[in-house]
């Protein structure tokens, strides 16, 4: 394959790179694909692909990025700020009048109440849901603290660092706008969710996995695998109703 000589044919080469890193991560995790690997997805040799990318983990730290912008936007669009919260407003305020103002005020603090544990619980099953539903993004998110950002020039850390903070801060802002969670504990709760996503991912029996072989063949210890979604949803539940207890 010919050098990239233009501004955008090198953009070309850059995006055919991830895209093929992207789908050998894809088919056999982030593990187990070298850049030997990806040069030849590309039909480049493995020399020649350093002119785009310093080291394999530049690649994988690149679509760890992208990965999170797609999240963000996601949650974003899918998390509606006030869900639940104008309609038991709503209902506190027309009860309080129609009913006299004691009756009226206590069954708004328990409608509000319960509104807000549905509110919490129902952004726990979500955000769940959604991390779930990218496996990828899952596994990336495992291997960026631990190697993908100790393996790239300052410079690239720098960037990756700085535009994946921005994406926790639209989510944060947003979360907090729903929950009526304080600044960190927003970023305390994307934190978690994103970090034991990764975490459990790592920990579970995928599809064709060694792991998966084995409880299929030891089906006594069967019930250690780590489903993802119910466990992340149950302690994401969990950390919402404390923080609303104590903020």
């Amino acid at each position: 394959m010919q050098r990239a000589r233009s501004v955008e044919a090198k953009q070309q080469r850059e995006r055919a790179i991830l895209d093929a890193a992207r789908e050998l991560a894809e088919a056999r995790t982030v593990r187990e694909v070298t850049l030997t690997d990806v040069a030849a997805a590309v039909g480049m040799h493995k020399s020649a692909m350093l002119r785009y990318f310093e080291t394999r983990e530049q690649i994988f730290l690149a679509l760890t990025a992208e990965a999170w912008v797609e999240w963000s936007a996601w949650i974003r669009g899918n998390l509606e700020a006030g869900d639940g919260r104008d309609r038991g407003a709503g209902q506190g305020r027309d009860q309080g009048a129609g009913q006299g103002r004691d009756q009226g005020a206590g069954q708004g603090r328990d409608q509000g109440a319960g509104d807000g544990r549905d509110r919490g619980a129902h952004a726990a099953a979500v955000i769940a849901r959604s991390l779930a539903a990218r496996p990828l993004f899952c596994d990336l998110l495992a291997h960026a603290a631990m190697n993908l950002e100790r393996n790239v020039s300052l410079e690239t850390a720098y960037a990756y660092k700085t535009s994946t903070l921005e994406q926790v801060l639209l989510v944060t802002d947003h979360l907090r706008g729903l929950l009526d969670l304080t600044v960190q504990q927003t970023r305390d709760l994307v934190g978690t969710a994103t970090s034991m996503a990764g975490a459990f991912w790592q920990m579970s029996a995928t599809p064709g996995s060694q792991l998966e072989q084995m409880y299929t063949e030891h089906p006594d210890i069967a019930h250690a695998n780590v489903e993802v979604e119910p466990r992340l949803t149950r302690i994401l539940t969990a950390l919402i109703a404390g923080m609303r207890v104590n903020p």
